[in-house]
């Protein structure tokens, strides 16, 4: 399986900017999301990597070969980039039986009629839809419809596969047992996975590494558990997460022990783990939820504004004056409206940004004083 290395790619719809200077490097065998809100490049950046859309600027590679260099002039079609494509609305021929939409491309190629029949079975016992083999695409569920896709695509063994947002015509549950399914098949091809979407949820669920992205720019490009504990900026740190981190924002000085932060007529001391080389004077302290503790003894007082009980947790908003705060508590609780509670922050899981540049600085504990 190849690696695939974008190096400053561009892609300018006149003066629109949809990609800036990407660099990205995906090793073999991963399985990348590219993830960020509507119109952030990211279906731009799969397409031009499969070369349904060329660049403006820039060059990429796939498994050493160069497939696409502005300067140079290169740009190898589709067909021969040896990739598939997995496309949001299946892209299913209605006249054709499962047997027949797995096995066209295979025939287009001119495989030996032998050969096709082993990868057709291979596949459709492989995602579990043998039984399906004489049916059309109309007598199939969406879930099945994907797997029958999905075939069709791995059938000529592509070196990449690329997926644009699969799974976003599917029902919630049906799409969290695809999710499982799509990480197994993962596994089990031993594949290079390329996947667009805008839940991060999913990218969070499926991906070794993600790459976030926002009005063409690359963010972040980490593991998701790296990128959702230690977010490179406020972008990441807002867009990861539901609920969304705490931020709190206000003039920031610096102290003896670290960062003293005033907002909303409140005092925050913010002690780092390492030394700050300088503090912004106006900075944002950011913890998540699940990092905000209610507790029967002692804490810092406050009041509950709204409890949103779900069984498996609660996710209050805490009202301090002017400030809101959101805590999740784990378990089937509730807690009554305007009731009094107190709460501490959990030490070491605080973020402090550069509210100018939005560039994380430090993490540390965080204290209401």
């Amino acid at each position: 399986m190849p690696d695939i290395i974008l190096t400053n790619v561009t892609k300018r719809f006149g003066k629109f900017v949809a990609v800036d200077k990407l660099n990205l490097n995906i090793r073999s065998n991963e399985f990348i999301t590219l993830l960020g809100p509507s119109g952030c490049g990211k279906t731009t950046t799969l397409r031009m990597i499969a070369g349904l859309e060329t660049p403006t600027e820039g060059r990429i590679m796939i498994d050493e070969d160069v497939v696409f260099d502005a300067d140079e002039g290169i740009n190898v079609p589709p067909n021969k980039r040896d990739v598939g494509f997995l496309f949001q609305n299946y892209a299913l021929w209605p006249h054709m039986t499962v047997k027949q939409n797995i096995a066209f491309g295979l025939e287009n190629l001119k495989w030996p009629k032998k050969d096709i029949e082993e990868r057709v079975d291979e596949l459709t016992l492989m995602l579990k839809i043998r039984e399906f083999l004489d049916r059309y695409p109309s007598e199939l569920s969406g879930g099945q419809q994907q797997r029958v896709a999905i075939a069709r695509t791995l059938a000529p063994k592509p070196r990449v596969l690329f997926m644009d947002e699969p799974l976003s015509n599917l029902d919630a549950k049906l799409r969290t047992d695809m999710r499982s399914e799509l990480k197994r098949l993962h596994k089990t091809t031993d594949s290079t996975f390329v996947y667009v979407t805008h839940d991060q949820l999913e990218a969070m669920t499926l991906s070794t590494r993600i790459c976030i992205m926002e009005l063409g720019k690359l963010m972040q490009y980490a593991p998701p558990l790296e990128m959702y504990q230690s977010p490179a900026n406020l972008f990441v740190a807002d867009f990861m997460g539901n609920p969304s981190m705490n931020f709190i924002e206000g003039k920031a000085e610096k102290t003896d022990k670290g960062v003293r932060l005033s907002s909303g007529g409140l005092s925050f001391a913010f002690t780092p783990n390492s030394a700050l080389e300088a503090v912004p004077e106006q900075a944002v302290i950011g913890i998540r939820p699940e990092h905000v503790l209610i507790s029967d003894e002692g804490g810092c007082p406050a009041k509950v504004y709204s409890s949103l009980p779900s069984g498996l947790e609660t996710t209050i908003r805490l009202s301090l004056g002017e400030m809101m705060l959101t805590s999740v508590v784990f378990g089937g609780l509730d807690f009554e409206l305007d009731s009094d509670v107190s709460f501490n922050f959990v030490p070491n899981q605080a973020i402090l940004f550069d509210k100018g540049s939005g560039n994380a600085l430090a993490r540390g504990s965080l204290e209401l004083v």
